[in-house]
């Protein structure tokens, strides 16, 4: 088993697949699925040091594309709960307080647990497209870059050594 597992690991971190891989998870986390790309992105480096900046900017690539996907997802549930929803007092503070920041808001999709749903809802509030998809690769790029290097600072050499 140990075998299987070592030969699926040297086959993903090739840059031919590791990359791909990378793109998938990224974009699959970005969804409402719960799965976390970091470890995916972190592994690859890890591997393929010189593929550090290719790395953070597919799994940007993939989790903003990804949080695309989660604000058509926002924006198309609004428009079916609207025929049939009464509004509580909690949730129109909560969309004031969103609709304040406007798309800025989306700087903050990097947040673990809140961060996919931010995406939902600005679809949800049908905030502008383009620059919620702005402030979501700037706050995605972020955390892609500090996460790894932190991780690279903290789990320095390389793999196996």
């Amino acid at each position: 088993m140990q075998a299987w597992i070592d030969s699926l690991m040297a086959l993903l971190a090739l840059p031919q697949y590791g990359l791909s891989t990378v793109f998938v998870v990224a974009f699959i986390s970005a969804t409402l699925l719960p799965l976390g790309s970091e470890p995916a992105v972190f592994g690859l480096i890890k591997l393929n040091p010189e593929l550090f900046w290719p790395a953070v900017l597919v799994a940007t690539a993939g989790n903003t594309l990804g949080g695309i996907v989660t604000y058509w997802m926002g924006y198309g549930a609004e428009r079916a709960y609207e025929k049939v929803a009464h509004h509580a007092p909690h949730e129109a503070r909560v969309l004031t307080w969103l609709r304040q920041f406007g798309p800025r808001a989306c700087l903050m999709s990097w947040l673990p647990v809140l961060g996919d749903p931010l995406c939902g809802v600005a679809g949800w509030m049908r905030l502008p497209f383009w620059p919620c998809v702005l402030y979501m690769a700037i706050g995605k790029f972020g955390r892609y870059l500090v996460m790894t290097v932190v991780l690279l600072w903290m789990w320095p050499g390389q793999y196996g050594g």
